[in-house]
């Protein structure tokens, strides 16, 4: 048996991943890859050799390989992949549409395409075609019933409130991050920004959950998942990379307060029906409400239902015939008029009063 969490696993990822059980992690993100199909060197203005995705790992001989290629890692992918887990795959336009097709081909179920935005992307030097600024994430669950994970209320606080869209706009690995040999050359053609793998890990696991990278390249996945207190499995292939994502992930120190890595969740309210502030007194049988703009006024019943002329109901009930329509919100819909104000309120003022007093006796 493979020892797995939080290791580097050297060797083909296919035959690596045949080693591991079903069902163990909780995530997979893959970077394959992208079969770019280059066939001249390519220049800058200045006559300087651009540095392009050459290497030996993303040649094949034609489609029909790459396609057997896919086939077969989605397959342990799919296999290693626990029923509520998620599964990202990233790639460019050469591969990215394939790589689709046999997804759902396979039974996966979409969830999202996240478009990377490159804020600072390489340009087109040849000018034959646009810059090409973006790259395609996929991500997909086993199938249309899986239980997965999406840390939506955590995502919306990492965004200052705002739900996050489907394009990330973020810059390439550069800088500092960008990992050179001695000689000041890129160790990894496509080391990925680890800013990207925080939002992917972030929305798709919890804490201490396993997250699988079959293509760790320098290991930005295993790096973000052990500064977010998360576990990981890599598998790469080549030594040279193996030895700078080792280095890489010796030199982080994750944080000694695990509780820091309790998401943002918020916390679930009692349902409170129209009937209980009824009975708690803040409203009284025979109470008068009012629609919008006070064109319609219903009478409350002791049983928390409306009549009115128009006809009767339950808050929700008696708005959506008003408005004709199939469902309304009665708590926003329907307001009554304060004693000593005089002013008119939503009677959705009067239920956060009832859960506010029901906080204080727990």
């Amino acid at each position: 048996m493979v020892k797995r969490n939080n290791r580097i696993i050297q060797g083909d990822c296919i035959e690596v991943m045949r080693q591991l059980p079903d069902g163990c992690v909780d995530l997979i993100f893959a970077d394959p890859p992208y079969f770019m199909q280059l066939h001249k060197e390519l220049y800058r203005p200045d006559a300087t050799s651009v540095d392009g995705v050459d290497d030996e790992w993303d040649k094949f001989t034609d489609f029909k390989a790459y396609d057997a290629f896919t086939l077969e890692w989605l397959k342990e992918a799919r296999r290693v992949l626990k029923d509520t887990g998620s599964l990202w795959v990233i790639g460019s336009y050469h591969n990215i549409f394939r790589v689709g097709y046999h997804l759902q081909t396979m039974g996966f179920w979409i969830l999202n395409d996240i478009l990377w935005l490159k804020t600072n992307p390489m340009p087109n030097f040849r000018g034959t075609r646009f810059a090409n600024a973006h790259e395609t994430l996929i991500w997909c669950i086993k199938n249309p019933r899986s239980k997965y994970t999406f840390n939506y209320d955590s995502l919306k606080a990492f965004n200052d409130d705002l739900q996050i869209r489907s394009d990330w706009r973020l810059p390439i690995c550069g800088r500092a991050e960008r990992l050179k040999d001695k000689s000041g050359k890129k160790v990894h053609t496509t080391q990925k920004p680890e800013a990207l793998l925080y939002r992917v890990i972030l929305s798709s696991t919890n804490p201490g959950d396993v997250i699988l990278d079959p293509f760790f390249g320098t290991g930005t996945t295993g790096a973000v998942a052990k500064k977010l207190g998360r576990q990981y499995i890599g598998i790469e292939k080549e030594p040279a990379y193996i030895k700078y994502a080792q280095k890489r992930l010796r030199a982080i120190v994750p944080e000694a307060d695990t509780s820091l890595f309790e998401l943002h969740r918020k916390k679930e309210e009692p349902r409170i029906p129209f009937g209980d502030v009824l009975a708690s007194g803040l409203l009284k049988v025979g109470a008068r409400l009012y629609s919008p703009k006070q064109k319609v006024c219903a009478r409350v019943r002791a049983d928390g239902s409306l009549v009115a002329e128009e006809g009767s109901g339950s808050i929700h009930q008696l708005g959506a015939k008003l408005q004709k329509t199939k469902s309304c919100n009665g708590w926003l819909y329907w307001s009554y008029q304060d004693r000593k104000t005089r002013r008119f309120m939503l009677i959705d003022t009067l239920r956060q009063q009832l859960k506010t007093q029901m906080e204080k006796e727990k």
